[in-house]
């Protein structure tokens, strides 16, 4: 493994650039915090050329120490630093550090250096407002913030609370969930190509399952267990209607008792407000609550302790149709959700950003953990995905599931894709993918044998494979365009 380098010149820098033109990508990471060091992580693993920049020599060496990347002590503000870790030739900088200010001169030094894509993290709600005209004076490519993204994947939530979680596809037409098998419900026990023709007729498609540490791309064989994690891809309204039939259905959200007020906090209530939501946060710091108080006046903010049983039971914690716990403590999080599924409330969401607390949660019944540096560092890797991709299909959105064990993409389908108007069942995939759904115009496919790809189309796949790029990617062999094989 290579060790970090905490101070080095130009002409001593290794020059590990891309084993394929096209293909990996030079990447500098200013910052090595929770979302700088995942996303490291995951792009490491990925093999792309990764220089972490960072004053802290500690940090520093917890990234060297664990991941094959080069490290460099120094400032994203300082254009000698810049220059040293290469951003004249850089194919893309994120700025991930603790200071949105930082972050903003950084992208604009590397940008005026030569960096092609600058990447900033701003979390900052004053700057929200003006982030169109900072883009553009500054010459950042992408402003992304984790909290305002958070905040968005728990409303998704909150929406259809029988899921664990929801992502959302071809500008939300369609979604995929997950959620739990429970003993008794008519899943159990049966193959998939057993079940009901009211199921079957429903435009949706069972497409992944997590069982134990494993993932599994189901066919008409597959026979769900009790405890298994399924996957549903298909449109809102028949996601909705197979939840009714599997007597999971929960009323809207009309009421939200928030524990934390943070950031994700401020962006949560302000997104169910306009909803309609009732809001109640429960705040420690008195400053903040006077804070919030004044930016969300209709909302009923608490002073007091995540963790005070007597103040929550005094709060009617169990009176509420959702509970969030978004304290900065990850362990008191997972607590106080705990405490809140035993007193019945209907949907429980906590935070935690320690991935080892993920399968704990899961085991005692608490499915909808949400991960900041995790939902920052997706974001950030679909635009590199696209980046890389030099043959045409443009990859549209991308999300990891069952704990990072697959992932869902969407592609916009090119003329240079091959295997158009094939049908699928004569196109050859690699093994653990799968063509989910195919969007066409307004109509949404649930593919079939005979079904075909073609150009203009949105394909949703499902892949344990990670690193897929393009459509391309996903087959072994391919006929001649437009043979059936």
């Amino acid at each position: 493994m290579r060790r970090g380098v905490f101070s080095t010149s130009p002409s001593l820098r290794p020059d590990r650039r891309r084993q394929k033109a096209g293909v990996f990508l030079k990447i500098i990471i200013v910052g090595s915090g929770k979302v700088g060091y995942t996303l490291a992580e995951q792009l490491v693993w990925e093999k792309h050329d990764i220089t972490v920049l960072d004053r802290k020599e500690e940090a520093l060496k917890k990234v060297s120490d664990t991941l094959d990347l080069m490290t460099v002590r120094g400032s994203g503000v300082s254009v000698n630093c810049l220059r040293e870790v290469g951003a004249e030739t850089a194919d893309v900088l994120v700025a991930a550090t603790d200071s949105d200010e930082i972050n903003m001169v950084c992208c604009l030094m590397s940008k005026n250096v030569g960096t092609k894509y600058t990447i900033a993290r701003i979390r900052d709600p004053e700057y929200t407002d003006g982030l169109g005209s900072l883009q553009r004076d500054l010459g950042i490519d992408l402003i992304i913030n984790p909290e305002s993204a958070t905040a968005a994947e728990i409303s998704r939530l909150l929406r259809f609370p029988a899921a664990a979680n929801i992502d959302s596809f071809c500008r939300g037409k369609v979604e995929l969930m997950g959620f739990r098998l429970q003993e008794g419900d008519f899943l159990v026990g049966k193959p998939l190509r057993d079940l009901s023709d009211r199921v079957k007729k429903l435009s949706l498609l069972f497409c992944a399952a997590q069982r134990d540490d494993g993932v599994i791309i189901p066919n008409g064989a597959f026979v769900p267990r009790a405890g298994d994690k399924l996957y549903l891809i298909g449109r809102p309204g028949s996601l909705d209607q197979f939840f009714r039939t599997l007597g999971r259905y929960t009323p809207k959200v009309n009421s939200v008792f928030i524990a934390g007020g943070g950031k994700i906090s401020l962006y949560l209530a302000q997104l169910l407000e306009r909803t309609r939501v009732q809001v109640k946060i429960l705040e420690r710091d008195a400053d903040r609550c006077r804070l919030i108080s004044e930016q969300l006046p209709r909302c009923m903010v608490i002073q007091g302790e995540s963790s005070d049983q007597q103040l929550l039971e005094s709060e009617r914690l169990s009176a509420s149709d959702a509970f969030v716990a978004l304290t900065d403590r990850d362990e008191d999080n997972l607590i106080v959700s705990l405490y809140a599924l035993q007193q019945g409330v209907a949907k429980v969401i906590a935070k935690s950003n320690e991935q080892n607390y993920v399968g704990i949660a899961q085991s005692i019944g608490l499915d909808s953990v949400i991960s900041p540096k995790l939902i920052t560092a997706q974001y950030i890797l679909q635009v590199v995905r696209g980046m890389q991709n030099s043959q045409g299909s443009v990859m549209n959105a991308l999300y990891r599931i069952a704990n990072g064990g697959a992932e869902a993409m969407e592609f916009t389908v090119s003329p240079a894709t091959r295997g158009l108007n094939t049908p699928l069942k004569n196109l050859h995939l690699r093994p653990g993918v799968l063509i989910a759904v195919i969007a066409r115009g307004d109509e949404i496919i649930i593919p079939e044998g005979s079904s075909r790809l073609m150009a203009g189309d949105s394909v949703i796949l499902i892949s344990r494979n990670s690193g897929i790029l393009d459509l391309n990617d996903i087959f072994t062999s391919i006929p001649t365009t437009g043979q059936e094989g």
